[in-house]
């Protein structure tokens, strides 16, 4: 059964016919615990408040850093995923200038066949009229000495 300090105020005694208890001290002893008491409940008041308070500030650091490990552990994965995108996509440029680069090879071998044959068929063409040439100069020799004889 809880005492509150009203209960200790309104607490009566019987007094004795002999040698029975002063009511000045009693009454002032009471008055002494009842006042005790009243600081003990609000202390007791305050703490509970306080504990409130803390138990809640708890609480919400606790979401606070529930909310930060979830927050970091995206992060965590989106710099992954970013890594990851980053990776495929180097691959693909380098695939790319692969390629690109075989591309150009091969062109420049088709191109370098084409030459090739270029500069064979104007060597021929060289040696022909090298010797078509030959062969109208020996012509026209032979027309001017045969003039001459």
């Amino acid at each position: 059964m809880k005492i509150s300090p009203m209960d200790v105020q309104q607490q009566q005694f019987k007094g004795k016919m002999f040698g029975g208890l002063d009511a000045e001290d009693v009454d002032a002893f009471l008055q002494s615990v009842a006042g005790e008491m009243e600081e003990l409940l609000r202390e007791n008041d305050e703490l509970k408040a306080r504990l409130s308070r803390n138990a809640t500030a708890i609480a919400e650091m606790e979401a606070r850093e529930a909310q930060l490990r979830e927050t970091m552990l995206a992060a965590q994965r989106i710099t992954e995923e970013m890594k990851a995108n980053a990776q495929k996509e180097a691959q693909l440029v380098v695939s790319e200038a692969e390629l690109k680069g075989e591309r150009i090879l091969a062109d420049a071998e088709k191109k370098l066949v084409e030459l090739s044959g270029q500069i064979q068929e104007l060597r021929r063409e060289k040696v022909q009229f090298e010797s078509g040439f030959k062969g109208m100069l020996d012509t026209y020799y032979k027309l001017l000495n045969l003039g001459n004889e």
